[in-house]
């Protein structure tokens, strides 16, 4: 095992014979697992942690005593078949969207584990034996428990539904968007999306303002001011729900309504997401008589949030049309123009009474 991989495990990828139950399920064994390997199982998953499967033998065989055994919906990716369990691992880190660093290995063979070990040097590996022991490893132990990180599985099991049908789509990609009926729910947040608001500020570059930070304490306090604003995004289609993909912090300064920080997980990049969530922080902001503005400060890597507020209608104040990376640009929504639509892919749902019900 190696010592410089990540904190976390997102996800624990297993053997199956004599690993995860005791027996070779091709020499017509009818193996089952012990009763502390489920109760690791399950633990794991209420903590957001995915299981997967690399493993010899017959897919179709191994997948139907996995269902027998009414485990089959525990695991996320399967990968079964007679290639080197390497290969298998590193599919299961492309099927899932994750780095190969962000998983951990278990097989009771230790040639299999030296093989993916030499391959995959920060997977971290481990033979059956230590099962028992994951509840109680640093890496095993997110940072924060969730009712989000709870869904995980839930959640990427229907990323995967979304990408197979967006393969077999045959038609143009904007009738793909309209027909996974996107539903995008704002609302201002509560204790219990805290911990989820913060990992969003420390994990989203790519789609993210300013690049501010909050930690938990400064999004209770920030959310308890008069002067400001912590609205969350929840996003659902027919797949199922993507959980709180968005973050916005507003601050209301005179007349006006300043966007200091919105972000989107980049999960949702290709869903059109950012002009309905910046068109309703407009909205709210005219429904409420204030000049809408936004703050951002240029990255290597966030130019797209600056096309997302420029299409929903803000320009920039002043001379400084193109910042300099570091220093805030600051726009404004011009106060004669029409409030944006709502983009007709997506169905925005906001609390009773708002500018959007």
């Amino acid at each position: 095992m190696t010592t410089d991989a990540p904190a976390t495990v997102k996800c624990l990828v297993w053997d199956l014979d004599d690993t995860l139950w005791s027996g070779t399920l091709l020499e017509g064994d009818d193996p089952r697992p012990a009763e502390t390997t489920l109760h690791t199982l399950r633990a794991l998953d209420e903590r957001g942690v995915l299981h997967a499967v690399a493993s010899r033998g017959d897919h179709a065989t191994a997948t139907a005593h996995l269902a027998r055994l009414g485990l089959a919906e525990l695991f996320t990716a399967v990968e079964i078949g007679w290639g080197a369990k390497s290969a298998s691992v590193g599919r299961v880190a492309e099927a899932l969207g994750i780095g190969v660093d962000s998983l951990a290995f278990v097989d009771n063979d230790p040639v299999e584990r030296a093989e993916v070990a030499a391959a995959h040097p920060r997977v971290r590996c481990y033979e059956p034996e230590a099962v028992p022991d994951f509840l109680s490893l640093p890496e095993f132990r997110p940072r924060h428990l969730t009712e989000e990180s709870r869904r995980r599985r839930e959640m990427y099991r229907a990323e995967l539904g979304r990408k197979r049908a967006e393969e077999t789509y045959e038609g143009a990609p904007g009738e793909f968007l309209a027909s996974l009926r996107l539903e995008l729910t704002v609302r201002e947040a509560t204790e219990a999306d805290f911990a989820r608001a913060h990992e969003l500020t420390v994990r989203t570059h790519q789609l993210n303002t300013t690049g501010r930070t909050y930690d938990l304490a400064e999004l209770r306090q920030l959310s308890r001011s008069p002067h400001h604003r912590v609205t969350v995004a929840a996003l659902t289609d027919v797949h199922g729900s993507y959980g709180t993909v968005g973050l916005v912090v507003t601050e209301e300064e005179d007349d006006r309504t300043v966007l200091r920080l919105l972000l989107l997980s980049c999960r949702v990049m290709s869903r059109g997401i950012g002009p309905a969530l910046i068109g309703h922080v407009v909205r709210q902001a005219l429904a409420e008589g204030r000049r809408p503005q936004a703050e951002f400060v240029p990255t290597d890597v966030n130019r797209a949030m600056l096309v997302n507020l420029r299409f929903a209608g803000f320009r920039p104040l002043g001379e400084a049309t193109r910042p300099v990376p570091g220093d805030p640009l600051l726009l404004e929504f011009p106060p004669d123009a029409p409030p944006p639509a709502v983009p007709g892919h997506v169905r925005l749902l906001t609390p009773a009474g708002g500018p959007d019900a």
